[in-house]
């Protein structure tokens, strides 16, 4: 069985292959100081529970935006798990054309997306990944990866207005059913909700404009699904985009599709 891990800056996903079907995800909060043993704690709790244990995962694939924590992934993989890990931008082939000025400098979260999205929806597409960061990436009708928009995410807004503006309290995301708020709580989400849609539809339109070509528009990340049923302008929701990226590409690595 195949264990992938996808770490973004907020959270850290480890999900379960077993050749046919994932079929078990746990998200935690990424501590780049957290150790492997620490993790394979963790994770042989949750592999009991859902009736597995550490034995019978045979490989793993890493797919990180926090370098710092690498070390301690890579030794989970090869303490606990005795084999060496698969690592994006390390040591994987992924592919896939990489069009930008400086190829080092794409995020691996992105390019496993552009690998996850291709594979399901074909090309050109617009990624729209909401996380810490909001990005918007574009992929090739060839798969090739040709750049795209980082943006801040929306709860990095939310902690932004709570830490510099001394009356703003903490608020959770919502979305408000007025545009006009009646309260400090409510103007402060609807100009958070209803900025960042406008903010999503106006960067997919410029995109599209700049393209000069129809493109689909896929939307995912954590809190992704808070603007499904606001705006038309995305055409899928897909929160098993990453993941699909990393099973393609420990397979095109691997050239198996049994672990």
């Amino acid at each position: 069985m195949l264990l992938a891990i996808e770490q973004g800056n907020t959270n850290t996903l480890f999900a379960v292959h077993d050749g046919a079907d994932w079929i078990a995800q746990w998200r935690t909060a990424t501590e780049a100081s957290r150790t492997a043993d620490e993790y394979a704690v963790w994770l042989h709790q949750l592999l009991q529970m859902a009736g597995l244990s550490l034995n019978d995962l045979d490989g793993c694939i890493i797919s990180t935006v926090v370098p710092q924590s690498l070390f301690n992934l890579r030794n989970l993989s090869r303490r606990y798990l005795h084999t060496e890990p698969l690592v994006v931008g390390e040591n994987a082939d992924l592919g896939i054309e990489v069009r930008i000025q400086k190829p080092s400098e794409a995020g691996a979260d992105r390019l496993v997306n552009a690998i996850g999205g291709f594979i399901e929806y074909g090309g050109p597409l617009i990624l729209v990944d909401s996380g810490t960061a909001t990005t918007f990436d574009v992929v090739g009708e060839d798969g090739g990866f040709e750049g795209g928009v980082i943006a801040p995410g929306i709860n990095l807004s939310l902690q932004a207005l709570h830490s510099a503006a001394a009356k703003l309290p903490r608020i959770a995301i919502e979305r408000p059913a007025h545009v006009i708020g009646k309260d400090t709580v409510g103007a402060m989400q609807a100009g958070v909700f209803w900025g960042y849609v406008g903010l999503i539809e106006h960067l997919i339109d410029r995109i599209k404009a700049e393209y000069g070509r129809p493109m689909t528009v896929v939307a995912t990340g954590g809190v992704a699904s808070l603007f499904e049923g606001a705006t038309t302008k995305i055409d899928r929701f897909d929160s098993d985009l990453t993941i699909r990226g990393l099973l393609e590409i420990w397979r095109r690595n691997t050239n198996s599709a049994s672990k």
